[in-house]
C-alpha cells in the first residue's frame, strides 16, 4: 500500500519566490541587507534554521527580540504580497484525482496555521486530508519528524511512502526517515542537486507526476 507524502511551498503552490522576497524585505527594513539567492537556498528549512543560517550569512546573531519582529513582518509583508497563494500547474488536479481514486495521502510542511490556510484552500484541502505543520513537531526539515508524523497519521509503513518536495531539505528528511524522495523543479532547485540530496526521481511539477503515477506503482 503506497502512500503520497506531499510538501507545500513551492511543491504545491507557488510561493517559494514570494517568501523570499518577504524575508528579504524583512531582514531589510530590519538594517540586515540580503541577497534573495541567499535565501531561497534555505527554503525549505524550518524557521530556526533557516534564520540561523541567514545570521551566518550576515555574519552576525541575531536577538530573540529581531527574530520576534522579523517573523512578525515577513508574515505581514508575504500576505500583501500574495493574499492568495497560487496553485502550481496540475496541483489541484492531482489532489483531487488522488482523493477520488483511494490514494493514500497528506501533506507535511514548515508552514504553520494561520498562515498555511489560504495555500489549502487554493488546493480543496480538506479535513478528509492528513495535514501535519510545524506546531506538530519537535523538529522540521532537514530533520524527518514531520514526514514520520504524516506517515504515522496515514497508518502506513516509512517503506511505502514517496516524500514529494521542491527542495534538498525535502529530500534529506525523506531519507532520514527512510522514506523514497521525489524531486519536483517547481521551487527553483536544479534537478541535478536534488538527485544528490537523494531524489529518486525528478519531475517538472505536480501536472508532471501525475503522468507518471504509474511507474510508481500507485494505480492498479
Amino acid at each position: 500500500m503506497k502512500a503520497l507524502i506531499f510538501d507545500l511551498d513551492g511543491t504545491l503552490v507557488d510561493t517559494v519566490y514570494p517568501h523570499v522576497l518577504a524575508w528579504q524585505l524583512a531582514f531589510a527594513e530590519a538594517g540586515m541587507p540580503i541577497e534573495g539567492w541567499r535565501l531561497h537556498r534555505r527554503m525549505g528549512m524550518s524557521g530556526g534554521l533557516f534564520k540561523r543560517a541567514a545570521a551566518r550569512e550576515l555574519g552576525r546573531n541575531l536577538s530573540d527580540e529581531e527574530v520576534r519582529t522579523l517573523d512578525r513582518r515577513h508574515a505581514e509583508l508575504f500576505h500583501q504580497l500574495l493574499p492568495t497563494p497560487p496553485p502550481l500547474p496540475g496541483a489541484v488536479e492531482l489532489l483531487r484525482f488522488l482523493r477520488e481514486n483511494k490514494i493514500i495521502h497528506g501533506i507535511a510542511t514548515s508552514n504553520r496555521r494561520p498562515m498555511m490556510n489560504p495555500a489549502l484552500e487554493v488546493l480543496g484541502v480538506g479535513s478528509e486530508t492528513v495535514v501535519v505543520e510545524r506546531t506538530d513537531v519537535a523538529r522540521a526539515k532537514p530533520e524527518p519528524d514531520l514526514f514520520i508524523e504524516c506517515q504515522q497519521r496515514l497508518g502506513v509503513r516509512a517503506e511505502e511512502c514517496y516524500v514529494v518536495g521542491d527542495a534538498v531539505w525535502d529530500l534529506m528528511g525523506a531519507r532520514r526517515a527512510q522514506m523514497l524522495g521525489i524531486g519536483l523543479l517547481s521551487g527553483g532547485y536544479g534537478e541535478e542537486e536534488l538527485i544528490r540530496a537523494g531524489a529518486f526521481r525528478v519531475f517538472r511539477d505536480a501536472a508532471d507526476l501525475q503522468n507518471w503515477l504509474d511507474e510508481l506503482g500507485l494505480l492498479p
